[in-house]
């Protein structure tokens, strides 16, 4: 019996916007939908029953580093990564090649592989596009990533055309590479901010052939209309039957445009780490929670949240919790906002399910000019 698969519910009439189901050993993803991050076998200061309570149905876990520490081969000892965190239902891992490029001193890249310099201790690495789908299958995820090569924007023609040659022979290599039935593997599109390069680049993976589809490289310093535009041209190489996951996207407006542009997948830090830093989203725009106005403020974020935070706890109380540095703010901060984007994921699909995506469209970026004014 098959583990993996999508199929496509409902399409909208007038944008590419779809409802879908994804299936997993461990679970269906409604989509569109967003995966929380928990880079380290953990959404940062959530415990899995908060996730499964918040309607989270998949995660983020990161290769790279569950690699370094405490190592894959540990992990699979353990009985793999569902089992090591305790986490029930569907994970996606990134191969971790973003990582490499972002956080490691040292990073030389071939046409074999990356040799990078560990950020923990120093040790050298090399990772190839074999050993990235082995560690995953190590980890045993239900979605594992291909290797790629991510590039700074902006980033010189010339550079990214070499960059998604190298990227396009890395994802054969690691489709060649896989050895489980019960784990999907997605190919990567690159291709910078040039929208030829993209579709260039998604035409040649959707020839490859993988489970499904993502777009990298993107919401890295580059304007919207410069995403737009990368997002519209991926999408129309693509297979019509299989998910597409825009990757490291995560504000509510695009969320909304990328769900509009015919992608079915997120992931994004930006709810756990604004958590980390007292900026709150709620339905008129962000809260900052650590400025003064709030200090006798007796009101919740959002009066019109029905997370467990906005109906027990004020802004002064989470004022208080932030400047005075208690855990238990950074963990109030982080449900509200994670609750905040997986509901309006949920009124995302109930519009596209409706096919009233356009009036949901206009509604929302007429409530954010009315909270500006």
């Amino acid at each position: 019996m098959a583990t993996f698969g999508f199929r496509i519910l409902h399409r909208e009439r007038d944008s590419r916007a779809r409802l879908g189901q994804l299936q997993t050993a461990h679970g269906t993803l409604s989509t569109p939908a967003f995966m929380p991050v928990g880079s380290q076998a953990t959404v940062k200061g959530l415990s899995p029953e908060e996730l499964t309570g918040l309607g989270a149905e998949m995660i983020l876990c990161n290769a790279y580093h569950l690699y370094l520490r405490p190592g894959h081969r540990t992990i699979e000892e353990l009985g793999g990564l569902h089992q090591f965190m305790g986490w029930p239902r569907g994970i996606l891992t990134d191969s971790g090649g973003y990582q490499i490029f972002s956080l490691a001193p040292l990073c030389r890249v071939s046409d074999d592989g990356v040799t990078f310099q560990s950020h923990l201790d120093g040790s050298l690495h090399h990772l190839t596009p074999e050993t990235a789908i082995q560690i995953q299958e190590s980890l045993g995820s239900d979605i594992a990533m291909t290797l790629d090569e991510c590039l700074r924007y902006p980033a010189p023609l010339e550079a990214a055309e070499a960059s998604l040659a190298r990227t396009n022979d890395w994802a054969r290599r690691c489709r060649n590479a896989r050895r489980r039935a019960d784990q999907a593997v997605f190919g990567i599109v690159q291709g910078a901010h040039y929208p030829q390069l993209r579709v260039k680049a998604a035409a040649a993976v959707a020839q490859i052939g993988f489970d499904g589809y993502a777009l990298g490289g993107l919401s890295v310093g580059e304007d919207k209309t410069t995403m737009h535009a990368a997002i519209e041209a991926t999408v129309t190489e693509l297979p019509e039957i299989a998910p597409r996951y825009l990757m490291g996207v995560g504000t509510p407006e695009d969320l909304l445009e990328g769900v509009a542009r015919g992608i079915d997948m997120f992931d994004c830090v930006m709810p756990t780490r604004h958590g980390r830093t007292g900026w709150l989203f709620t339905s008129f725009g962000r809260v900052l929670i650590k400025n003064a106005q709030y200090a006798k403020d007796e009101s919740p974020v959002d009066p019109e949240c029905s997370c467990p935070v906005c109906r027990t706890y004020s802004r002064a109380y989470l004022r208080h919790l932030f400047l005075a540095k208690e855990m238990l703010g950074v963990r109030l901060n982080t449900l509200h906002n994670l609750h905040h984007i997986l509901t309006f994921m949920a009124r995302l699909r109930e519009a596209v399910g409706q096919s009233r995506l356009a009036a949901f469209r206009e509604q929302f970026y007429a409530d954010r000019e009315a909270c500006r004014a």
